[in-house]
């Protein structure tokens, strides 16, 4: 049996385009022609063949995106010098979308949402979560929705996940922590001190709710990057 035939493949990672949502201190995402098909023949002379490609002008954390730990510990490693085993691997996504705003997800609340999964955290797992955060605006076209007002992790709760050895916290809403009213950023911070990473802006989390499976989401290498856009998927047994 070939891996396709056992896997099946849930692309997590949202839509890059103009006008994208990204979070309020990062750079907005334009998208500008370099070079037409028609443009590209006239400057090779070539009668039978046009080059087209646009720029991109994007934030290192505009779409779904992972962040580096120097980011927020300015001591921590850049994205490039990160563990790739941050970035892939086993992982687990809790259903956690009765949480909303503005209450925090809390330490009981990982641990009854692991119990009715019938799954355990283990050392070096994925974490993800599911808040339907994405669901509820985004996918309904509530971009203003989207962007504001969503549950995150209180830091008790972030440690909880930081000593159960988890490396990379997930989440389908623009961040791990609750904003706007948790300016403290408890979830990036409790990242920092323990050298994690957190992935954001993912979607489709509800079709991996209550499940093990195989996550990858690699970054680009940038050189000293702050965090990088990821191509995040899960690789679900059939």
């Amino acid at each position: 049996m070939n891996f396709n035939e056992k896997y099946e493949l849930i692309d997590l990672s949202q839509e890059i385009y103009e006008g994208m949502p990204v979070f309020g201190m990062h750079q907005k995402t334009f998208i500008m022609v370099n070079q037409t098909h028609e443009e590209n023949m006239k400057q090779t002379g070539s009668k039978t063949l046009g080059f087209s490609a646009r720029n991109l002008l994007m934030s290192e954390h505009g779409p779904t995106h992972s962040d580096a730990v120097w980011e927020y510990n300015p001591e921590g490693p850049t994205i490039d010098k990160m563990d790739m085993k941050m970035f892939y691997g086993s992982a687990i996504c809790v259903d956690l979308s009765h949480i909303r705003y503005p209450d925090y997800i809390e330490p009981e609340d990982l641990q009854q949402a692991l119990d009715k999964a019938g799954l355990t955290i283990e050392p070096g797992d994925i974490f993800l979560m599911y808040t339907g955060h994405y669901n509820r605006t985004y996918a309904k076209g509530d971009i203003e929705g989207y962007q504001n007002y969503y549950t995150g992790l209180s830091y008790a709760a972030a440690e909880w996940l930081a000593k159960k050895g988890v490396v990379n916290i997930g989440v389908d809403s623009s961040a791990i922590d609750q904003t706007p009213d948790d300016l403290d950023f408890s979830g990036h911070w409790v990242c920092g001190k323990y050298g994690m990473t957190n992935t954001e802006n993912l979607r489709n989390l509800d079709l991996v709710a209550g499940k093990r499976f195989l996550y990858m989401g690699l970054p680009l290498r940038i050189r000293d990057g702050s965090g990088s856009p990821v191509r995040a998927v899960a690789f679900v047994e059939k």
